[in-house]
């Protein structure tokens, strides 16, 4: 007799939620960055520590300690802490008292912090970051390779905003951003947004009855429709639902599966972990153990859930991108500051949408300059929105007329194909020279125009030259930039660009 346990229609091996769970034991370690929010580290009234709730985060992240897996806590709360220790009823509106009011609760959160840890002699590190300390390759990477390192010796470290020389220009604007960011740095598993609600409702579920959860996120872009986001967070943070979602695009598009959760229970991040440890796990092909560990974007979880029939802990997933972006690539659209920006056609953008396009733009592409950058600097990608009465025809490669816009121009039948192709670079003499000619004209039609153009943002990358060089070559062949510039380090002027917004 076969006393194996029964197979359920997909092919899965059905086992008990304690079966899974040794499993979920044995699977590679994790690494998890957790963010908690002012408004679960100090009273909101009070400013005094919520040591309830710090303590038992203390204890999950050592718990997922013992298990192998390795944690980073994001942990806002400076200056709450400083509002406790001044006496100061409730948080200041100019920036140089929060500035000081940081610098005074800062030194006192990491005590905290240690003080906790130190229960358990668990080690921790206080690294203070703005987006200026990492908007520089180098120190990016030197930030990176100390988190790796400090988890690598087996320390917990503790991340926030270095408020005290933050300035609005180069502030991550909320932890939940710096959480999705640190996390893309680590390239962790899992990030848990930690907030007062157990996941992402659909209204305030404390002010409409009819609120309903969502439990599974496969697209930020999709839901936001769905979703309201008018929570504004408590009277000491600086966030609410938006900034969340804002961080899980961030996260989820570099391959992090990101989870909200609520605070007053953090064990549950242990339970959360082994839920979806076991769904991997159930999910492996029947062939045995030696088979690989599906990733969690690849896996139906509805499907996969209903027939193990496994108790789902509260909270809502977002899941990661089956394509995450590369490091350079993350790094670009999240922790630079643009200092200008470049205008491409319709062309460009439908082949800078592809993913095979290695997110590389060619002079010929280019419309406009906006604004004063140095080569190495990120850009933003911009498009021209169209006049009225234009109709943009990608799959043609061409944008044809329908009358005259607001100026009383007429916008004539333009050919994109040609633009758009890198075998323009190559072919005989007259054919280039003839190609030279026409760009010139163009050049010449839009280069008075382009400063009054209504443009938006479709993505970020970083300029191989300045703004002045762009400006030169714009609408040209690339064999023309040695000719004008008088070098050419590189074909492309712009490269590593991310598209947040493809073509439709």
């Amino acid at each position: 007799m076969d006393h194996r346990p029964p197979r359920t229609a997909i092919g899965h091996v059905r086992g008990t939620t304690d079966d899974l769970t040794r499993l979920s034991k044995r699977s590679p370690s994790s690494t998890i960055v957790i963010k908690l929010g002012t408004s679960s580290i100090v009273h909101e009234e009070t400013h005094q520590p919520l040591l309830s709730i710090l303590s038992s985060v203390v204890e999950t992240v050592v718990n997922l300690r013992s298990h192998g897996h390795k944690v980073v806590l994001v942990s806002s709360g400076a200056i709450g802490v400083g509002l406790r220790t001044m006496d100061i009823p409730q948080r200041p509106k100019s920036l140089s008292k929060k500035q000081a009011l940081s610098a005074v609760g800062q030194g006192r959160l990491i005590a905290l912090w240690d003080n906790l840890f130190g229960q358990f002699d668990q080690r921790i590190a206080q690294i203070l970051l703005t987006r200026g300390d990492i908007s520089d390759r180098t120190r990016y990477l030197n930030a990176v390779n100390t988190l790796k390192e400090l988890l690598s010796m087996g320390i917990v470290p503790i991340v926030n905003e270095n408020d005290t020389i933050s300035v609005s220009e180069i502030k991550f604007g909320d932890n939940d951003t710096l959480s999705a960011i640190t996390s893309c740095m680590i390239h962790a598993d899992y990030l848990f947004l930690l907030t007062d609600v157990d996941g992402l409702y659909t209204a305030n579920p404390r002010k409409d009855p009819a609120a309903r959860k969502i439990d599974i996120v496969t697209s930020v872009a999709d839901i936001r429709a769905q979703v309201s986001t008018s929570t504004l967070g408590s009277n000491l943070g600086t966030g609410g639902m938006e900034t969340k979602l804002i961080a899980a695009e961030i996260a989820t598009g570099a391959g992090v599966t990101t989870i909200i959760t609520s605070s007053k229970m953090p064990s549950t991040i242990v339970d959360i972990i082994d839920y979806y440890t076991s769904l991997r796990l159930s999910s492996r092909p029947s062939s045995g153990t030696s088979s690989p560990v599906p990733k969690l974007q690849t896996i139906d979880l509805e499907h996969v859930n209903s027939s193990l029939n496994l108790k789902r802990p509260p909270h809502t997933v977002f899941k990661p991108s089956p394509v995450p972006v590369r490091d350079l690539k993350a790094w670009t659209s999240h922790t630079l500051y643009p200092a200008g920006g470049v205008i491409i056609d319709c062309g460009a953008h439908a082949v800078l949408s592809r993913r095979e396009s290695g997110g590389r733009l060619l002079p010929v592409g280019v419309l406009g300059v906006r604004g004063s950058f140095a080569s190495g600097q990120a850009v933003r990608i911009l498009i021209r929105c169209l006049p009225e009465g234009t109709v943009a025809d990608i799959s043609e490669g061409r944008s044809r007329s329908t009358g005259p816009d607001k100026a009383g121009h007429v916008y004539s039948e333009v050919s994109l194909s040609r633009r758009t192709s890198s075998s323009s670079l190559v072919g005989d003499l007259e054919s280039d020279t003839q190609t030279i000619m026409d760009d010139d004209l163009h050049v010449t039609h839009c280069s008075e125009e382009s400063d009054s153009w209504e443009v938006k943002e479709v993505g970020r990358g970083l300029a191989n030259y300045n703004s002045v060089q762009i400006s030169r070559v714009k609408g040209l062949n690339s064999s023309r930039i040695p000719q004008l510039l008088g070098y050419a380090d590189t074909e492309y002027v712009v490269e590593n660009i991310t598209i947040r917004i493809p073509v439709n």
